[in-house]
């Protein structure tokens, strides 16, 4: 997360309800929307390789990044994390599966299994539950229990169906989860942890795309139009999760989990509407069993926040 002086403002902040301000909702709902559009720029780069576009967006993150970090004047935080070992094994762990992310979202979008992806981003929520019971031993309730049941049949469904592991729809979840819990874990700021996650990408992403230009296979010199885009691949991965360190600061951590569906709801109905992707009877299915699934969690969510505190002694 970010230090206070990110986000620090000189007149009072109004809040929409106690924990939460009007600056984190704004902030919280401009970021998933930008992601809920991002497959419409990554279907723009859609006729490169993929795993060149996940090159370029890993090297162009960079200095967008390290513009906002050095305004902040953050740069001691990262120079601070490469000093300590342990750190930096953490944060080249963050590396590698925030990069198995984008990776398997821009495959899914390329070829046309953004509905797979929606289904990923939807399940991700419960994947973090599960994942805090299983590694934290945090005890779950009874409605998280049945919300886990319920997206676990939704899997079963689709594996059983296509004849295969959803690998798509498993995978997101998978590595976004595993890259939230060990930042959670990791002592360093977001927008310095992603800046310093992004430099250590950067290394082979820089010399696979070389390689590319020098054996003649690359696109970013041969199109300006591919360059542009490419470059632009930076800003809209590197502008949002800035804003995202921002808005979870302002905001209850319950208000960011029910916000988190904007997005997925806009890549799903993006994928139907405007990629015209297939939805078969079984993905339809498990949508709905998901979608139950998360009705559960988010009522247990409001209940929680409806409840009274305590009271101090």
């Amino acid at each position: 997360m970010t230090s206070e002086s990110d986000t620090a403002v000189t007149a009072p902040v109004k809040t929409v309800a106690d924990g939460d301000t009007v600056k984190g909702f704004v902030l919280a709902l401009v970021v998933f929307m930008m992601w809920g559009f991002l497959p419409l720029y990554l279907k723009l780069v859609a006729h490169l390789p993929p795993l060149e576009v996940l090159a370029h967006r890993i090297i162009w993150s960079v200095p967008f990044a390290g513009v906002v970090v050095a305004y902040a004047g953050q740069g001691g935080e990262i120079v601070a994390a490469c000093r300590k070992p342990r750190i930096l094994a953490v944060v080249a762990l963050c590396s590698v599966f925030i990069c198995v992310n984008w990776g398997t979202y821009i495959w899914a979008v390329s070829n046309a299994h953004t509905v797979d992806a929606a289904l990923g981003y939807f399940i991700n929520p419960l994947f973090s539950i599960a994942l805090a019971a299983v590694i934290l031993r945090e005890r779950l309730s009874r409605t998280q229990l049945v919300a886990i049941a319920l997206a676990v049949m939704a899997v079963v469904i689709m594996a059983v169906e296509i004849g295969s592991i959803p690998i798509v729809a498993l995978l997101l979840p998978f590595s976004f989860g595993m890259y939230a819990f060990l930042h959670k874990i990791v002592p360093i700021g977001g927008n310095p942890g992603f800046t310093l996650e992004a430099l250590i990408m950067s290394l082979p992403a820089a010399a696979y795309i070389i390689w590319l230009e020098a054996t003649g296979n690359g696109h970013f010199l041969g199109s300006l139009s591919d360059a542009l885009l490419l470059i632009g691949c930076g800003a809209a991965t590197a502008i949002p999760l800035m804003i995202y360190a921002n808005a979870a600061k302002l905001l209850k951590l319950s208000t960011i989990g029910i916000m988190q569906y904007i997005a997925p709801s806009m890549i799903f109905l993006i994928a139907v509407l405007v990629f015209r992707e297939p939805l078969q009877p079984v993905k339809l299915l498990a949508f709905a069993l998901i979608w139950a699934a998360l009705a559960i969690y988010t009522s247990s969510l409001l209940r929680a926040r409806r409840r009274p505190a305590p009271a101090s002694r």
